[in-house]
């Protein structure tokens, strides 16, 4: 079957510029801590770079997460259920998805993704390796509660939100996301959520800036669509990528680090850094089982199941909507 007609909500301006995204970087640029947040690294080039990041040896999120999915499938059949309409929030690639799909047997697959281009290039190669299946892809910002396509409103709902990137945003934040998945969704549907575990330092700080340097360009990446996309002149060899791990916030923190004094525009706007300054560009907080069940209460979800890969790396929690309220 082919791509089904989907729906496209992002708002532009006469010029095509996403306007959440230049609201975004003007905003983050002026705080005393410059800051962008993690979203706005995946226009196409970003998709792909984040795409080669999962094949690194030193990235094992995308292995473990793999190697539950591929382990679980008939757990997932059993309770889960076959006829669902499988809405992915953030899909990407959708590399991870026909793990899922093969073995819940769905109704209709929904991707939803900021990226344009690689949501429809994405969703096209994926209903071809599904010929019966309906796939309907949602341009739109998943942070936000998003209009499901009309197709779909009679079908029971299963949110697949893979990848830990629930973890890119601090707790508030981050609750606030769940309660939007859940506004989405609706009342009683169900939601899969991959959260990484915490694990030792070196591990992570391999994983999030590895020697190839493949980590380094999607983070500097974000530089140069802010200048192709917003008239920015920010000089990109005048900043180098940088991971830090914060034990006391139970996160890895990236940024672009400033290495020398500089001073640029961006959307008509004018910016200094001094050299050793940083723009914060994400955070990928780490969860215990406490943790982890805390966030989902408070979101509105309450966990029933969960899963670990082998080495104990990575959870898959599934979770039904339920009213929010915190853990004991």
């Amino acid at each position: 079957m082919a791509v089904e007609k989907g729906l496209k909500i992002v708002a532009r301006d006469a010029d095509g510029v996403d306007t959440a995204f230049r609201e975004d970087v003007l905003m983050g640029l002026s705080q005393r801590q410059k800051a962008v947040p993690a979203r706005w690294f995946y226009d196409e080039a970003g998709s792909r770079l984040f795409e080669a990041i999962t094949e690194l040896p030193e990235y094992y999120p995308t292995r473990a997460e793999t190697e539950i999915l591929e382990r679980h499938g008939a757990d997932f059949a059993a309770v889960i259920g076959p006829g669902h309409a499988v809405v992915e929030f953030g899909s990407g690639s959708s590399a991870k998805t026909p793990l899922l799909l093969r073995a819940i047997s769905p109704a209709a697959y929904v991707p939803i993704d900021i990226s344009g281009d690689f949501l429809r290039q994405a969703a096209a190669a994926l209903a071809a390796d599904f010929p019966g299946l309906p796939v309907i892809p949602v341009e739109a910002d998943f942070t936000k509660p998003v209009a499901l396509p009309p197709q779909i409103a009679a079908l029971p709902k299963l949110g697949f939100f893979p990848g830990s990137t629930i973890g890119n945003l601090v707790p508030p934040t981050a609750v606030d996301l769940l309660h939007s998945m859940r506004r989405t969704l609706g009342d009683g549907t169900l939601l899969l959520i991959g959260m990484d575990r915490i694990k030792d330092p070196a591990t992570l700080i391999a994983a999030y800036d590895d020697p190839q340097g493949v980590t380094a360009a999607f983070n500097l990446n974000l530089i140069e669509r802010i200048n192709r996309e917003l008239g920015g002149d920010i000089p990109r060899d005048a900043f180098a990528h940088r991971a830090r791990w914060k034990d006391e916030l139970a996160r890895i923190e990236m940024h672009v680090e400033a290495l020398r004094n500089i001073r640029f525009s961006v959307a008509g706007r004018d910016f200094a850094m001094a050299a050793g300054e940083t723009i914060h560009t994400e955070n990928s907080h780490k969860y215990d089982r406490r943790s982890a069940a805390t966030l989902l209460l408070a979101g509105g979800w309450t966990p029933h199941r969960w899963f670990s890969d082998s080495c104990e790396r990575f959870f898959v929690v599934l979770a039904e909507a339920t009213e929010p309220r915190s853990a004991p």
